[in-house]
């Protein structure tokens, strides 16, 4: 495949010019032509790929490389992705003890009371309806749609309880006993190695960023999600529960017969590279809390865009089709959509784990 340093600049140039919307395709298709390209005479007609990507290939959906026909690889092959090959034991995880589904959605960050209608949300297309993990102050605007995705997933699963508002905090997670599925509609947030370039190149930057050195030993807790009073996590009287559910907190999380989580969040996917070990962040850390499959974003996520993917993806979900082939069959969709036909909207989410369809559904 080549160097392993010249492969992780490309994976790193390649997402951020699939978040921007720039210069995608040629990265893509050289990235196509290290990766797939020198194995697609053996794959035959396969066309359900697993993969256990290494370094910052971890951080790339391999569905938006592009092949020598100038088609995203989504439109020839299935993807699954593994933290490790020993995920692949663990795919027949018992399910017989899970709760009903869990959907957490529209939360209530300053943990007023209730979501008030004059609050500022997320609205306008943009950043501001973005999934943000803004690093600089770590203070998160409402998620309009995600109170609509919420309601649309629940007529699919008219069984799942919903956690809105001042109720979707961190103790309410903390105290869940493995729903089936768990799905998280918040804002991610991700804190980057202070040791690691991984700064795209110097033309993919619009202006010099400053560094931002924040010393954090314990890798678990440089990702996250943004629950209740987040916000308002200084004034909290009960560290246990200030909002921040960090990677550490999920991996002692009950999901030992959870079949699926969905984290529609930003940056949930990223996380510390180890080489060798996959991504040391809220996927590996979901992986030890005993969940079978999860799907979860690898950038900022358009809010609008993920509600219709969502909804696409727990519609096919009920209609049958294998946990990974349903959000594939939901990508296409928006692939082939007027509005959202850009990578940048339906290329953020990967699925690892399980593909399978679910049980008792």
């Amino acid at each position: 495949m080549g160097e392993a340093a010249e492969i992780d600049k490309l994976a790193i140039d390649f997402r951020v010019a699939l978040v921007k919307g720039i210069r995608f395709k040629k990265l893509g298709r050289t990235l196509d032509e290290k990766l797939i390209a020198p194995i697609r005479p053996l794959l035959g007609d396969a066309s359900h790929i697993l993969i256990s990507p290494d370094g910052q290939l971890t951080l790339i959906p391999f569905e938006a490389l592009k092949d020598e026909q100038d088609k995203f690889l989504i439109q020839r092959y299935a993807f699954s992705y593994l933290t490790t090959g020993r995920d692949l034991l663990r795919l027949n995880s018992n399910f017989n003890n899970a709760s009903a589904p869990v959907v957490l959605a529209d939360v209530d960050y300053n943990n007023q009371g209730q979501t008030v209608a004059s609050a500022k949300v997320s609205g306008s297309r943009g950043s501001q309806n973005r999934r943000s993990g803004d690093l600089a102050n770590l203070i998160f605007d409402p998620l309009a749609a995600t109170k609509d995705e919420a309601d649309a997933i629940h007529k699919v699963l008219p069984n799942a309880k919903i956690l809105l508002g001042k109720d979707a905090t961190e103790t309410a997670v903390k105290e869940l006993h493995s729903p089936s599925i768990l799905h998280l509609a918040t804002h991610g947030f991700f804190i980057a190695d202070e040791e690691q370039d991984i700064n795209a190149s110097p033309d993919f930057e619009l202006t010099p960023r400053p560094k931002n050195i924040i010393q954090v030993e314990n890798p678990l807790l440089r990702s996250g999600l943004a629950l209740a009073g987040f916000n308002k996590r200084s004034q909290a009287k009960n560290n246990n529960d200030d909002g921040v559910l960090t990677a550490l907190e999920v991996a002692g999380l009950d999901l030992r017969s959870n079949q699926l989580v969905v984290l529609s969040a930003c940056d949930t996917g990223k996380g510390d590279i180890k080489v060798g070990d996959g991504v040391y962040g809220l996927r590996r850390a979901l992986v030890i809390a005993g969940s079978q499959s999860q799907v979860l974003s690898l950038w900022q996520v358009d809010d609008a865009a993920t509600k219709e993917l969502m909804v696409k993806y727990y519609n096919n979900l009920q209609a049958g089709k294998g946990r990974h082939e349903a959000l594939r069959s939901a990508q296409l969709d928006l692939l082939n959509s007027q509005e959202y036909s850009e990578p940048q909207y339906w290329a953020a989410f990967v699925p690892s784990g399980n593909w399978t369809p679910l049980n008792n559904l």
